[in-house]
């Protein structure tokens, strides 16, 4: 199993180019799980839902990232359903009732709430005990949230290990975690299985460039020590491309969801049709299969803004930015 983990990934580390000789080295376990990233984010965890603590600048973007995912599930529903859908969609409180979704690495529970208040069904899965347990707790004393039944639940357990069982969901949610993984080729081969055919795959991550180590690694943990210092290492950050080109080749496994493959079967089983399947002159996708959209922090305002599509060609996104992808109904 390990020699063909190996082999898969040589073969797609052309996605990653920068990182390729680490998911070389990371192919040998099949794990996507980093410890000493686990043991950081675990310090913290009593801190998730102090929103002047070293967790602030998520709280701070938690709002946008759920007017995204609510926006890309309106638009999905137009074009799928037409106007009228759409419509009847967006005058309920609860945007996402009847939808399973899946929060991916949910530390303390910040977007999975958010989501379980628009009436998903969500389950938050994340690596660290001491991070579930706080989402557990801090749940269990919101009447909302205590009272609706199976719409909020919390698991400790990791992407990989969901994939072993059959159950799938209409939006898969991964914010903040790419960055902080091991072989991220198999944890997006991991994400990407859980998404049910025309289901959503929501990613929020940062570019690999030098703005990006400036904002987030220079000027916000050793210059105004908004973010702890460690949070962030600048070779596990993911350009919008390497995103792009990934989907543009991956393509699930034929077999059932609950057996799972390695980095995407992409043998003589696999689906003819991957998630991208066309891409404009500058390299970004139809607006109908993927979307990167550049977040920028407004500091005289202390709040995030979501860039406009347009501007991501002229660098939007060279900082933080939200990947959307779906799955193609026919994969």
């Amino acid at each position: 199993m390990f020699s063909s983990v190996q082999r898969q990934t040589a073969r797609l580390s052309h996605f990653f180019p920068q990182n390729a000789r680490r998911f070389q080295s990371a192919a040998a376990t099949s794990s996507t799980v980093n410890a000493a990233e686990i043991a950081h984010f675990s310090r913290l965890s009593s801190t998730w839902w102090d929103e002047r603590g070293e967790l602030a600048m998520l709280h701070r973007m938690n709002p946008v990232r759920v007017r995204y995912i609510r926006e890309k599930l309106l638009e999905s529903t137009f074009e799928d359903h037409g106007e009228d859908a759409r419509r009847e969609m967006e005058s309920r409180r609860e945007v996402l009732k009847g939808m399973d979704v899946l929060d991916v690495g949910c530390g303390g529970g910040l977007l999975s709430e958010s989501l379980a208040r628009l009436g998903a069904r969500t389950l938050g899965i994340d690596a660290s005990e001491s991070n579930v347990g706080i989402a557990l707790t801090h749940a269990s004393v919101d009447p909302q949230l205590s009272s609706s039944g199976n719409s909020l639940e919390y698991r400790h357990a990791s992407a990989e290990q969901l994939v072993k069982e059959p159950k799938q969901f209409d939006v898969v949610c991964s914010m903040e975690v790419i960055e902080h993984v091991d072989n991220p080729l198999a944890f997006l081969s991991a994400c990407a299985q859980l998404v049910k055919p025309g289901g959503h795959l929501f990613l929020s991550t940062i570019a690999r460039t030098p703005l990006s180590y400036f904002l987030t690694i220079l000027a916000a943990e050793h210059i105004l020590r908004e973010v702890a210092v460690g949070t962030h290492t600048y070779s596990k950050f993911i350009d919008p491309s390497e995103l792009i080109s990934f989907f543009q080749s991956y393509r699930p496994s034929a077999s059932s969801p609950s057996t799972p493959t390695d980095l995407g079967d992409m043998g003589s089983g696999a689906s003819p049709r991957p998630w991208i399947t066309r891409t404009y002159a500058h390299g970004l996708p139809t607006r109908l299969e993927a979307e990167v959209r550049g977040i920028v922090y407004i500091p005289w305002t202390g709040e995030w803004k979501l860039m406009s599509r347009s501007s991501t060609p002229w660098g939007a996104a060279q900082c933080n930015y939200l990947f959307w992808v779906r799955r193609p109904m026919d994969s």
